[in-house]
Order: structure tokens, then C-alpha cells, then sequence
């Protein structure tokens, strides 16, 4: 019999911080699960990030309001994934923003990745009746935005490909911390089935290059001092890469997926396999790469079918 995927058996709850990493900025982290960012201005707050459902959105409302009762005006998403927008409806923000691209991709494969999304994780869809559909950005921009609460100044940027073709940033100069989306994690596994292996060590040191005093990451824990953030920037090119290396030397040597997958294994076992969410992207990441490698630069799409039809074929 088939395995189930890795994060299907996971339904326990997880403990939730909310740590304040500049001034009246905050990281909403939950052991791995899908990240949230708190930016408060003068006369109003952006969240980034909306969590998988209004059910898990409003755990970050929750937090908004111990520290705050200035409206939320602004909602970034940093790209399409599902349980990074479904909860939008919760926050009633006027303003929801993401990359033109990501609003491309919502609508080329929005509802496939909710599907798919769903199968693969269930407990963060716990509540899903409470969904009133794709969330779609009422604001999108190519390559640079400015917002302004107040005096507070928010910088949304498109640095390059990485997790998906339209990944986008969020900087506050004045605190000099940036929310990055699912571009860096820090001991969690990268999820690469939308992926862009080529370009993501790029957009990596890009980020650097704004040498942030504090990260908001995708998932884990907040990184507050150059140091953590030098060392989850490190450590998220090293998975990037070591995904990618042994899964294309299998690819172009006319290998299969099933040899990929063990060939990354051996390579990433070693030093990532305590990571938080590692067996549930390890199939998926394989995948990606995998077609990478034989010049497939379009991500296809994940369905609930093909996660199926994949997952069968390594367990075979």
C-alpha cells in the first residue's frame, strides 16, 4: 500500500510566537508552520502574509490586537500558494497586494493549487468551509512599490525568481528588516515543486545585499541579528543546491525520477532531514528538479492527481 504524504498524518497543534523584531514590527511563527509578518505604522498596520484559511488568520489578528488597534490597511501576499492566501477574507484589509505575476499565476493555476494543497495538508485547512474562494490582490505591481502608514515606509519588491516565478519581498528601511516569503527559511525545508533552482541563489544574495538587521521568514523562527540572518541565508542556498545537484546529474544521465529522489536523498538525509516539513517537499522538490534539469523552465502544474501519480511512482 502507498504511503500517505508525509504532513497528511500531521494534526498536532503547534505552539505560536509572536516576537517583536524592530520597533512595532512583528514575526508571527508557528514551529514550521507557514509564517506571518506585523507591520505597524502610525495610522495603520500591514500584515504579510494571510495564512491557509480566515479560521488561522484570525490567530494572527489575535496577535495584531494585543499590540495594537489601528486598522490593518494593507495585506501583501509574497506569492500565490494557497496557505499563504486563503485566509485574506479574515483581515478585510482594503488594500491586498502581490507581483503581477503572482496574480498570473492565482489565475493560471490558483484553484489547482488549492486542491493539491488541500490533500497534502489538512490540518492547516481545518476550517476551510470559511473560504469564499481564490483571494485575488486588489493592487499588483512588475518590479517596485512603495507604501506609506504613515511616516513608516514599506518597500515591495521583486528581486528575482526563487519559490515562484513571482515572489516578492517586504522591506522597512527605517527598522532595516525585510519579510521574505518562502525565498528563505530557516530550518525548514525549502518547498520547490513551483520552484526555480537556477535563479534562487541569485535572489538570495540580493536579499543579502540589503544586509537586514532581522528577517521574517517563510517559515521557522525569526531571525533577529546578522548573524541569523547570514546563517539561514547560507543554510537555504545549501538545500537549494544540494535538491538540484544530484537530482539533475540523474536527469541528464537519462536516469529516472525514482533514482533522482534517492540520489537527493543521500545528499540531503545527512544534513536536512530534522527540518521541519522535510519528508512532505522532498517528493515534490525532487520533482521540480528533476525538470529543471531537462530544461523544463515552467514549473507544470500540481494537481491533486498528479500529486497522487508521483507520489505512486516513488513508492513503487
Amino acid at each position: 500500500m502507498t504511503k500517505q504524504f508525509a504532513s497528511a498524518g500531521d494534526m498536532a497543534e503547534k505552539a505560536i510566537s509572536f516576537t517583536e523584531i524592530g520597533r512595532d514590527i512583528y514575526a508571527f511563527t508557528a514551529q514550521g508552520d507557514p509564517n506571518s509578518g506585523v507591520i505597524v505604522g502610525d495610522d495603520s498596520v500591514m500584515v504579510v502574509e494571510a495564512q491557509a484559511t480566515p479560521r488561522l488568520a484570525e490567530k494572527v489578528i489575535e496577535k495584531v490586537r494585543s499590540v495594537t488597534e489601528k486598522p490593518i490597511s494593507h495585506l501583501v501576499l509574497t506569492h500565490y500558494h494557497a496557505v499563504r492566501v486563503l485566509g485574506a477574507s479574515a483581515y478585510m484589509a482594503p488594500t491586498v497586494i502581490m507581483s503581477d505575476k503572482a496574480r498570473a499565476m492565482v489565475a493560471e493555476r490558483g484553484a489547482e493549487d488549492w486542491a493539491s494543497e488541500f490533500q497534502r495538508f489538512p490540518r492547516l485547512f481545518q476550517g476551510h468551509e470559511s473560504i469564499p474562494g481564490l483571494t485575488w490582490p486588489t493592487t499588483t505591481f512588475s518590479d517596485k512599490m512603495t507604501v506609506y502608514l504613515g511616516k513608516r515606509r514599506v518597500d515591495l519588491m521583486f528581486l528575482g525568481r526563487a519559490h515562484t516565478a513571482g515572489d516578492i519581498v517586504a522591506n522597512v528601511p527605517d527598522a532595516n528588516i525585510m519579510f521574505t516569503g518562502d525565498i528563505v527559511e530557516y530550518h525548514s525545508a525549502c518547498y520547490c515543486g513551483d520552484g526555480h533552482f537556477a535563479d534562487w541563489p541569485a535572489t538570495l544574495e540580493r536579499i543579502r545585499g540589503f544586509q537586514p538587521d532581522a528577517i521574517g521568514p517563510g517559515r521557522g523562527d525569526a531571525l533577529v541579528g546578522r548573524e541569523a540572518v547570514e546563517a539561514a541565508l547560507d543554510l537555504t542556498a545549501n538545500f537549494v543546491r544540494s535538491t538540484f545537484r544530484p537530482a539533475a546529474r540523474v536527469a541528464r544521465g537519462g536516469g529516472g525520477l525514482k533514482q533522482a529522489w534517492q540520489a537527493v536523498r543521500a545528499v540531503c538525509d545527512p544534513k536536512f532531514k530534522d527540518y521541519a516539513i522535510y519528508e512532505h517537499c522532498l517528493p515534490f522538490n525532487v520533482a521540480r528538479a528533476f525538470d529543471e534539469a531537462l530544461g523544463i523552465d515552467t514549473p507544470r502544474i500540481w494537481t491533486a492527481e498528479r500529486d497522487l501519480a508521483m507520489w505512486q511512482a516513488l513508492q513503487g
